[in-house]
Formats: C-alpha cells, structure tokens, sequence
C-alpha cells in the first residue's frame, strides 16, 4: 500500500492504473483543439442560438449528476463554468456502453480535466449547456480538491485559510476562482502604466538583479556568492542607481518594472520580494514629477474602475486630480501638536519618548523623523496625499531643498495609510553625493543595518555630469491592493514568501 496517502488518494491511484489496464492513456499526448470558451457561450448565445453548434471546450469537471444512462457535469474552464449534458448513446456506440458504466461512472473524478465536442442548447429548465456527443480525459487528478461533496450539487468549501491558500494558490485558483480578478486586475495595472509611461516615450530597461553593491535605497540586503568569479553579489534592493547612469549616459526617461529584495521582516504590507516601478526623467524636478504621479494613477482608476474612485476596506478612496500636499513639518505638527523644525537630534529623542514612539540607539535624526510620521501621522492620511520636503537626514539621493535649509526635495504619496510611492528631485552634484554616502557609513557603524554603502562607479558616473532629473518609485504591489480592495499583500501574489511547513503530507 501507497504511504503517507488518504483513502480517497489511494482510490483515485488504483483509478488511475484501471484506466491504464483499458487501454486509456490518462495524460494523453496530442493536442486538444478548443474553439470556445465557457464566458462566451453563456453571453452570446442567448442573443443568437444558431452560434456553437460545433464547439470543443475543454476544462476541469467540478461536479456530476449522474442519473442511470444521462449525466450533467459542471465543467470550468479560465473564464469560468457552463454545465455539460452526456448521454451514454452519444458518447457509446455497440459494446462501448459499457464503457460509460465502466470509466465515466466508477473511474473519472471530480477534479479530473477534461475536452469534449458538441452543440449547445437551452434546457427545460432555462440554463444554456453543452450537449456532448464525445469526451476525452485529458488529464486524471490524484487528489481531492477541497470540495464537501462529489455528488448530487457540489457544494464548495470556502477554503478561506490564508496559510493554505497562499501555500497551494493553483488549488486556490481552482476552488475561488473569483480571486483570478485580482490577478487580472494587477497585470490590467501594469499595462495601463506601461502604456502611460510609453506614450510620453520614455524607454523601458533593464538592470542588474545580481549588483556587487547594493543601493538605491534603505534596506538590508539578500547575499549570494559568485562562485566563478569569486565574489559577493547582493540581490538589489533597488534599481535606482543603474537608472541614474542611464540619464548620465544621454537618454531623457527611462523606467523599469524591477523585481526588489529586501531581507526584511513579512507582514500584510511586506514581501521580501516584491515589484516596482521606477521612473527617471532629465529636465524635471519633484514638483513636476507629483503632478506625474497625479495624473498616472487617476487614469489606471479609470481603467480598472471606471471611476476614480475605489472602495478598500471602509474607506472610499478617490484619485480625483489634484490631490493633497503637506510639508513633513505640517503634517507632524497637525497630528502630533509638535513642531519639530530646526530641533537637535537629542530634543528629537525626547520628543519621541513623550509620544511613546519606539526608537534606538542606532537610530540617528533621519529615522527618528521617519519613526514618528509612521507611528502618529501615516496611518490617518487615507486621502491620495502628498507628503513634501524631508530633512536631509532622511533622503541621502535626494537633491538640497533649493530655498529650505536642511531639507531635500523629496515626496510620498500616503495613501490608505501607507506609502504608496516615493520621488526626489534626484542628487547630481557628486561631491555632495560622497559626502551623504561617507555619512550613511558612519550610520552603518552606529549599527543602522539599513544603511547604504558607499558607490564609487555611480559616484564617477555623476562626475561625468548628469542633468537634472526626477526620479520616481511606485509599489506595483502596494497600488494592486488598493486598486483591488486586498486587505493583505500576499493577496496580490500569485506565490508570496512563506515560513517552511512544519509538515509535508503526501
């Protein structure tokens, strides 16, 4: 006997090899023609009954009825589900009857995939189906979908344990294929921002996934060694900085949909994978690049909705131009009371102590700032808005405020209570540049393990001269679930990282 396998497994297995023994092969090689998919029989149909007459459809049979020498079957396909009528004589021809007893009842399951051929009709009971005069296995399944029962109505079960969903998302597919919208929704995103981003002419790139120093942003990298060449390689946590030789190297915009890796803790906003838009722009500064963004996701709401407008959770969220903006200071001292302008690092520890905003040592005044508006500001900015001009402390690629000192000109979109993108008039004074990284390397020894190391490519490549330039980052991720109303960000992942299972079964 099979190990580790339940009762029905087991069964379906001695199915498998029943079937074998009469000759049907359950994985057939050759190819199967579909000419129709179910969506559309059931939406065109009704407005012309001569369509479909000759359709080959092919799917996964989700439930049966079997009622002595007729059936109805339910089966899905990718756009979705249409019921099926075999009668034995159709598909049976002589001392194949027998066949029908032998293979449709006791050796096909619920789960197993298969094609048929036939015309479509109308029943007595007005429901449009598919009558089938030839059915072919084209693949047999050895497990049980989680289905409460297998005959007489197929009730499904909810399969609503996220672990178990986000683990085996093909059965998640399978069971709730309500959650493909998501999917389609994201790759909808995507395509309109492409499309958003292509129209202005901006060229689309590609970077290093693999950099022999990380950069671009505040994050602890994944590490991995090269064995041929010798050496440590890090996964980027961003792709700024190659972009940025790129408008160094003469071209006015380019952008790129980059997988990023962050060594970080998972949470319902985090995934140690994740994807990101990022944009730069010669000739512009954040101010232009806010009314980008604007402008940019207004159009992909109207794309996906219809409307600018998107229900998340409670809220209704509206991307209707223009949107909010607030200075960092503002927005601090409306929501704390505080003002925080001009203040030392020290007044800023006690500060954060009295609003019992947790900090440490390691923290210097850029994150202690940042520490702040993440506890008591972020969470109350549900509105698409602006948050403008950050102390330079906190922004080591971004460019001196031109009239604020001690600010850089840099700004996040908050939108639900996160961050939905970030943008600075980008750095391209590179003595600047190798003051702010000498800096980030005395954070490093302070024990900021986000800190950034210090580039001497990129820091010769801005000395070769780099115009001046916007640059822009989006989280495909973050947007997805607002724009699909997804409480979580393994939600919008078709395989989001999970701990190992403590135990495999089968």
């Amino acid at each position: 006997m099979t190990t580790g396998l339940t009762e029905q497994e087991i069964i379906r297995r001695n199915s498998l090899s029943e079937l074998i023994k009469l000759g049907i092969d359950p994985y057939p090689p050759d190819t199967f023609q579909v000419n129709a998919r179910a969506t559309d029989i059931k939406t065109q149909f009704p407005n012309d009954n001569t369509l479909f007459q000759q359709v080959s459809i092919a799917g996964r049979m989700m439930s049966r009825r079997i009622m002595g020498a007729a059936s109805f079957l339910e089966l899905q396909d990718e756009s979705g589900r249409i019921q099926l009528y075999i009668k034995r004589d159709d598909v049976c021809r002589g001392e194949d009857k027998m066949m029908y007893n032998t293979v449709f009842k006791k050796l096909l399951d619920i789960g197993d995939i298969i094609g048929v051929t036939g015309y479509v009709f109308i029943t007595q009971m007005g429901e449009i189906t598919i009558h089938v005069k030839s059915l072919k296995l084209l693949s047999k399944s050895l497990r049980v979908l989680p289905i409460v029962k297998e005959k007489e109505d197929a009730v499904f079960d909810a399969y609503t344990d996220p672990e178990q969903r986000y683990r085996q998302r093909y059965v998640d597919l399978i069971v709730n294929p309500e959650i493909r919208e998501v999917f389609v929704k994201r790759n909808l995103l995507i395509n309109s921002m492409r499309g958003y981003l292509n129209e202005k002419g901006y060229l689309e790139v590609e970077t290093p996934v693999l950099q022999p120093l990380y950069g671009g942003a505040a994050a602890r990298p994944f590490k991995t060694h090269h064995n041929t060449l010798d050496m440590t390689l890090y996964l980027r946590i961003a792709n700024e900085l190659y972009l940025k030789r790129l408008i160094v190297g003469g071209y006015d915009g380019v952008y790129e949909f980059s997988k990023d890796f962050r060594n970080e803790g998972m949470d319902r906003f985090h995934n140690p994978e994740f994807t990101q838009m990022e944009l730069y722009v010669a000739y512009k500064d954040y101010e232009w690049m806010m009314d980008l963004v604007e402008e940019m996701v207004e159009k992909i709401a109207l794309v996906l909705h219809g409307s600018t407008q998107a229900k998340v959770g409670e809220n209704l969220i509206d991307f209707k131009r223009p949107w909010k903006r607030f200075t960092m200071f503002e927005v601090i001292r409306h929501y704390t009371g505080v003002d925080i302008d001009g203040v030392s690092e020290e007044a800023l520890v006690s500060v954060a102590r009295e609003l019992n905003v947790p900090i440490d040592k390691t923290m210097a005044k850029g994150k202690i700032i940042d520490q702040i508006f993440g506890e008591k500001c972020e969470p109350f900015l549900i509105q698409p808005t602006f948050i403008t001009d950050y102390p330079v402390e906190m922004s080591p690629l971004a460019k001196k405020h031109r009239s604020k000192q001690g600010l850089v000109e840099r700004f996040e979109a908050i939108c639900n209570g996160k961050e939905l993108c970030n943008a600075f008039s980008e750095l391209n004074d590179p003595i600047d540049q190798r003051e702010r990284f000498e800096s980030q390397l005395e954070l490093g020894k302070r024990g900021d393990d986000e800190s950034m190391l210090l580039d001497e490519d990129f820091l010769r490549a801005l000395e070769f001269g780099m115009p001046p330039t916007a640059g822009l980052g989006i989280g495909i991720d973050r947007l997805t679930m607002i724009m699909t109303n997804s409480l979580s960000i393994q939600d919008v992942l078709f395989f989001p990282q999970m701990r190992p299972e403590k135990r495999i079964i089968g």
